[in-house]
């Protein structure tokens, strides 16, 4: 259950993305976006981590902020492989990878506020 909470809180603020920023643009129904956020979760848990690893001295020396442009490649990666799949979810350009990435946190976070969290019992 918690899972497709997760994904569902994903994929509304994937929405929001496609929504508000020039340059993320989404052709299909909702239901697909739901897929796209399955791929976002797949490139966050497997992709990233790793990428993580190898840019440490990056995150570092620019004090945290390289980690934007790594959100803003995911969100990239995650348009190609969702493209790749038949989904018709685009990014064009890095710079709207990093305001969309922005907003996808932004808006996870905020919509994750309201979930209670049961793992402390």
């Amino acid at each position: 259950m918690r899972f497709l909470l997760r994904l569902a809180i994903t994929a509304a603020s994937l929405w929001v993305a496609v929504e508000l920023v020039p340059g993320i643009e989404y052709t299909g129904e909702w239901p697909g976006l739901v897929g796209v956020a399955v791929v976002f979760g797949v490139v966050n848990a497997l992709i990233r981590p790793i990428l993580m690893v190898l840019t440490i001295p990056l995150v570092v020396v620019t004090f945290g902020l390289f980690v934007f442009v790594l959100n803003a490649l995911m969100l990239m990666l995650t348009g190609a492989l969702a493209t790749a799949l038949g989904i018709e979810f685009y990014v064009h350009g890095f710079w709207s990878a990093l305001l969309g990435a922005l907003l996808v946190g932004v808006v996870s976070a905020a919509l994750n506020l309201f979930v209670k969290d049961h793992s402390s019992r």
